[in-house]
């Protein structure tokens, strides 16, 4: 796939429809953009006036083999009764191709958005984790990657390294601080903490109320301890956290055990998170929807910024991490 076809620049309306109609799906309204950076997103109504969204994925993102592992956890999910988004199957397939692009259809369902602050949605929504990782704990991903220090900061580190978004004058100030950000949370990194098939990227934006949660987007799904799907449900100071972590536990524990040990990875995965997300920006900027969409980013100030961010967040690392109430 060349770097034309890379940033979507030929992925037309006509495009997307042919490929629908090839699936023997005739569209009958316009595309609606969904909200997506990292792929192209549609919702659309058929003549039959039902309502779908098609996904069209990155070109060089994900094999088809790794797409293939999403599709099935979601269909794993599916019929453990486990609420989520799922690709529509054609012809036994729900990868599809067309002009050299992968896409899937998923049926449109709608919700309202998920109530961070509710502490019954946020039960409502760790058991429903537990479930999950009940599912994920069957069987592994075989071509899809697990959680590393290598993915999520080092890589990262070589793309802050070479990348000309970073000011000249704030490079070495924004390289150290990424080397002792890096150096902090390698030093309480655990390898030996179990990992599991996970959602993944479980915020709240991914989580949609439809008289319970409904999980969607399933496209960072890896293996990973299964505290990366439940600390992103946090939010506060510490010792809110602290309370609504003990929520969730206690709910999740309902279908999943929760090994206590993997509290101390929070810190380092939202450390982490911060570093992978800033070197993805960097990645796609040559997507013409991200300069338009985050133009701070070639800003001295944003930088400044990511350093100071960098920096406190060593000594967040540094400090004792979550913990909970003592059982007796």
């Amino acid at each position: 796939m060349n770097d034309q076809a890379f940033t979507f620049q030929t992925l037309h309306p006509d495009t997307i429809m042919d490929a629908l109609f090839e699936q023997g799906i005739r569209v009958d309204s316009g595309l609606t953009p969904l909200n997506s950076y990292e792929n192209r997103v549609y919702q659309f109504q058929d003549e039959d006036r039902q309502r779908f969204v098609v996904k069209f994925y990155r070109p060089e993102r994900w094999s088809a083999e790794q797409i293939q592992e999403e599709h099935q956890f979601a269909h794993d999910l599916l019929e453990d009764d486990v609420p989520v988004a799922a690709p529509l199957k054609f012809n036994n397939q729900t990868l599809l191709t067309h002009q050299g692009f992968y896409f899937a259809v998923f049926p449109s369902l709608g919700g309202r958005q998920f109530e961070a602050d509710n502490i019954d949605q946020m039960e409502w929504v760790a058991r429903y984790l537990g479930r999950i990782h009940q599912t994920g704990r069957k069987k592994p991903f075989i071509a899809r990657p697990t959680m590393s220090i290598q993915e999520y900061l080092l890589e990262p580190r070589q793309v802050f390294e070479s990348s000309a978004l970073i000011p000249a004058m704030l490079k070495d100030n924004f390289l150290a601080a990424t080397d002792k950000l890096i150096d902090a949370v390698t030093s309480c990194w655990r390898d030996d903490i179990p990992v599991l098939r996970l959602h993944g990227d479980c915020h709240a934006g991914n989580i949609l109320w439809r008289d319970g949660p409904l999980f969607v987007d399933l496209d960072d799904a890896r293996m990973g301890p299964a505290v990366q799907d439940l600390w992103m449900l946090l939010n506060g100071d510490k010792a809110e956290q602290r309370m609504q972590l003990e929520t969730i536990i206690e709910a999740y524990e309902e279908f999943s055990p929760f090994n206590s040990d993997e509290i101390v990875l929070i810190e380092p995965l939202r450390a982490m998170r911060f570093v992978y997300y800033l070197a993805w920006l960097i990645r796609r900027w040559d997507d013409p929807a991200f300069p338009r969409n985050f133009p701070w980013l070639t800003g001295e100030d944003y930088w400044r910024n990511q350093i100071s961010t960098f920096t406190e967040q060593v000594k967040v690392l540094q400090e004792p991490p979550l913990q909970l109430t003592p059982m007796y």
